[in-house]
């Protein structure tokens, strides 16, 4: 079987290596097929290229594009996009602006309930104000033993009616397609089964997201269980769509499943890849 690995972060976005740590790691779990797909970002791309390259790695150059779709959060995968491609880049400009006035008031939620010293803590792991996510605040409450670790801190802080939860407006679900589209790229729903969607909802999303010329949906995620691999590759089959397969990985110790750990595709499914030169 083809080792495919289509999503996961570098420290351009919430991951906590860089790209070329990233390529490395997955170079040595056996990835053969790798995409860095950063959130609302592409700047690691060209040292994970680079990397992957001098590994013998296929690489697939993505993005991870954050939009709000039925006033919910809800992830767009482009694998194969061109990264330097005018409008893609200024979209993804536009969809990280406002990120560290949110932060700011994430911050301010924190401190109204003990917790001080937020906003500086989270930076401490980005470095970059405009890509400051729930993931940086996650890691500073680790570090400062107010939970054991991320998981904890998603239960109890930075989530719907939780402290620390500040709702962003992100591009919307058309903007994202076309974006990718335009970018000679593939557009993927990235892990349907984290969106608490009824049936209802979930079909809306996956109608308009076609209509849109979006081709894909992961099956095989790290963000799935066992049981949703199957959920999932029914939704494939019936919607027709391109099934992808990828760890969803940021760090060592953090994320469900390593690089490259995850079981294959279920059959009868047809990948994401299925047309490309490998």
């Amino acid at each position: 079987m083809l080792n495919v690995d289509l999503h996961c972060h570098s420290t351009v976005s919430d991951g906590a290596l860089a790209p070329a740590e990233v390529a490395a790691r997955a170079s040595a779990n056996g990835v053969q097929v790798w995409a860095l797909t950063d959130h609302d970002e592409v700047g690691g791309i060209a040292e994970a290229r680079a990397a992957a390259d001098a590994l013998g790695m296929r690489f697939v150059p993505g993005v991870e594009i954050s939009i709000t779709w039925s006033e919910k959060t809800v992830h767009i995968v482009g694998l194969q996009i061109d990264e330097r491609n005018e409008d893609l880049v200024r979209g993804l400009a536009s969809t990280r602006s406002g990120r560290e006035r949110r932060a700011r008031e994430m911050a301010a939620q924190l401190a109204a309930v003990g917790i001080e010293g937020a906003y500086e803590g989270a930076l401490e792991f980005v470095g970059n104000p405009d890509l400051i996510s729930r993931t940086h605040f996650a890691r500073f409450l680790v570090e400062k033993g107010v939970c054991q670790d991320t998981a904890e801190v998603f239960r109890n802080y930075l989530t719907d009616g939780k402290p620390g939860f500040v709702p962003h407006r992100w591009a919307t679900l058309k903007e994202a397609v076309t974006w990718i589209r335009g970018a000679g790229g593939t557009a993927v729903v990235a892990h349907p089964g984290r969106y608490d969607f009824s049936d209802m909802q979930l079909d809306a999303l996956l109608t308009e997201f076609k209509q849109l010329g979006g081709t894909g949906v992961e099956v095989v995620t790290g963000s799935h269980t066992v049981e949703e691999y199957g959920i999932f590759a029914g939704v494939a089959r019936r919607y027709g769509l391109l099934a992808s397969r990828g760890s969803d990985f940021h760090a060592p110790g953090e994320s469900p499943i390593d690089l490259g750990a995850l079981p294959p595709l279920p059959e009868s499914l047809t990948p994401v890849w299925k047309d490309w030169q490998i």
